[in-house]
């Protein structure tokens, strides 16, 4: 059996970026002193004059970032996520969102997958906080060519986008000829009949995985990428949510706020199903490998797996 090539989503960012340059004259990068582990460094080497270092201050960055939105150049922010999301947010909020400025922030680091940096560094609210704000775009690619695709749809987007990016490497899965990425779009990797598994970021290849364990006791699971949480594909997701009668959401990211809430308010609003709601509980993390974390809050296959077998016996 071939090996499963596995890319860290930030180091996609990173060569998205680079790859979209020439295309892109008026495309800017902002790195607040984390060039290397946001991997901007990869634009900085090949358009140093189109590269600024605002330094360990995240607030400021935003801010310089709305300015050279307002004069017409397409701003990438980017910072780990605990920073952009969190220390920069009255900024984000105030600076780029309430004027609907053309920025991007690129939030790598994010979620417990920082591993052993602790719960200081592993942001599992930054969804919630973006997708609250007026006009934002929240995407959290799921590999690395769905990083760079939403990195392009970034750039052809106008307004505020806030991409969520992890540093763990992490399988290649949207290698397939039917692939295509939308903002807004959901899409249908797996068919299934007996429960919808809704998933985003690095759940998305644990829930297939989790998919042919189902398979392998009778149970057909359906099996959705959301890429972007805010829009949210409605459509994609009530049409199997009605097919099947159970729906199971899964993330990196507090699950009483993020994609799971907002699948939630969308089947009690429009279409009431049983939803199960895999994620991270009210509780901050811990420090650990990231291999070690994924598996003890039960994030990885095996985890998706028994939770979702579980909630069928009921």
């Amino acid at each position: 059996m071939a090996e499963i090539k596995k890319i860290a989503t930030r180091a996609s960012y990173g060569e998205a970026l680079k790859m979209y340059a020439e295309e892109y004259p008026d495309l800017v990068v902002l790195d607040a002193d984390l060039a290397g582990a946001t991997k901007t460094e990869v634009f900085k080497k090949a358009y140093p004059d189109r590269f600024f270092d605002c330094g360990i201050a995240e607030a400021n960055m935003m801010g310089v970032a709305a300015g050279l939105a307002a004069c017409g150049k397409i701003p990438f922010a980017s910072t780990f996520a605990m920073f952009a999301a969190g220390r920069a947010y009255e900024q984000i909020r105030n600076s780029i969102a309430y004027p609907h400025l053309n920025v991007k922030i690129g939030a790598t680091h994010a979620g417990i997958t920082v591993g052993e940096d602790g719960a200081s560094h592993q942001c599992l609210e930054d969804i919630a906080l973006m997708r609250g704000l007026p006009g934002m775009v929240v995407m959290c690619p799921s590999d690395d060519i769905e990083a760079k695709a939403a990195v392009k749809a970034a750039l052809d987007y106008e307004g505020p986008v806030y991409l969520r990016f992890g540093r763990a490497a992490v399988p290649v899965i949207n290698d397939r000829e039917d692939y295509h990425f939308e903002i807004g779009k959901g899409f249908l990797l797996r068919e299934g009949t007996d429960v919808t598994i809704v998933a985003t970021g690095i759940c998305v290849s644990a829930s297939l995985e989790a998919a042919e364990m189902l398979a392998a006791d009778g149970i057909s699971a359906e099996v959705i990428n959301i890429c972007t949480i805010k829009p949210l594909d409605t459509d994609i997701i009530l049409e199997s949510a009605k097919k099947t009668g159970l729906v199971v959401t899964a993330e990196e990211h507090f699950v009483t706020s993020g994609l799971g809430s907002a699948v939630a308010a969308l089947l009690s609003e429009h279409l009431p199903t049983r939803l199960v709601r895999i994620g991270m509980s009210d509780r901050f993390g811990e420090s650990a490998s990231a291999e070690v974390l994924v598996k003890r809050f039960g994030l990885d296959a095996e985890g998706i797996y028994k939770k979702i077998r579980k909630s069928m016996q009921k």
